[in-house]
């Protein structure tokens, strides 16, 4: 059957069977029904030649629309998206589920996701990237630099930034004042987070001079010889003095300082990574 250039007025219209328009919709509504139980090709042919939905949308044949289909309003989603091609946002993306992406994603607006954003990938971002929250990373941040900018806390109308200090290690420090003691104890956790073997000292002498000699040391305690830093007749130890402890991680992989350069160095991942 054919039907060229004929109009028809109707409340509802269906196409093939079962007829879904009687099943708990009303037969006629102000703005009709249009149900059909089997496939619907609107717009330009195909891609692939053959349906693969129930509802095929493609570029109309005789305008010279740019869009396929141009939704005003909300649209639910029930069930798994797929997108083949490029995703544009130019406004804002709300993701109150699981998101995953697994190719190019491009958003020109705002993205806020209350849920959790997976990316089995690489992730570039050509410009500022905001967190006003907390971030976490299992792995290591690698980057050309790293520093502060908070509002200043005494000069209105300023900022206050600062840079973090470099080395060829993955370093932690202890530091404080020693009076009237030869030991110094370290923190617990530095038994099972620094290489005893990597640890250096520094002590300097309050008030006045100090024959300060490092005795022994290790990951759990630092002992300064008394020699004459004693008051020998109440025995009472005189040693009074700032210090600096320095020590290497233990836990995660040591930094390699200089390495070749390359495309995709492969062990530029592994920076500082824990160690398995």
């Amino acid at each position: 059957m054919s039907i060229r250039n004929a109009e028809v007025q109707t409340g509802a219209v269906h196409i093939g069977s079962p007829d879904f328009s009687k099943l708990g919709i009303p037969q006629v509504l102000p703005t009709g029904v249009l149900t059909c139980p089997g496939i619907s090709i609107f717009g330009g042919s195909l891609p692939s030649g053959v349906p693969r939905a129930a509802v095929s949308i493609g570029p109309p044949l005789a305008l010279a629309a740019p869009f396929s289909l141009e939704v005003i309003g909300i649209s639910n989603f029930i069930g798994n998206t797929n997108q083949l091609g490029l995703y544009t946002c130019t406004g804002a993306s709300i993701f109150s589920g699981i998101h995953t992406v697994n190719a190019v994603d491009i958003t020109n607006g705002t993205k806020t996701i209350n849920g959790t954003l997976t990316v089995n990938g690489r992730t570039q971002i050509n410009g500022a990237f905001h967190v006003f929250g907390r971030a976490s990373w299992l792995s290591s941040i690698v980057g050309t630099s790293k520093l502060f900018d908070i509002p200043h806390p005494l000069k209105k109308g300023h900022r206050l930034a600062h840079g973090s200090l470099e080395g060829p290690e993955l370093g932690v420090y202890h530091r404080g004042r020693l009076k009237g003691s030869n030991i110094i104890e370290m923190p617990s956790y530095w038994k099972g987070l620094v290489d005893e073997n990597t640890i250096t000292v520094q002590l300097q002498p309050i008030e006045k001079n100090q024959t300060l000699v490092v005795k022994s040391f290790n990951n759990e305690k630092i002992e300064i010889e008394v020699g004459t830093n004693i008051d020998f007749i109440t025995g009472e130890i005189l040693i009074d003095c700032f210090y600096h402890i320095y020590g290497e991680r233990k836990d995660v992989n040591k930094l390699i300082v200089e390495y070749e350069a390359g495309p995709e160095p492969e062990h530029i991942m592994y920076q500082g990574g824990l160690r398995e």
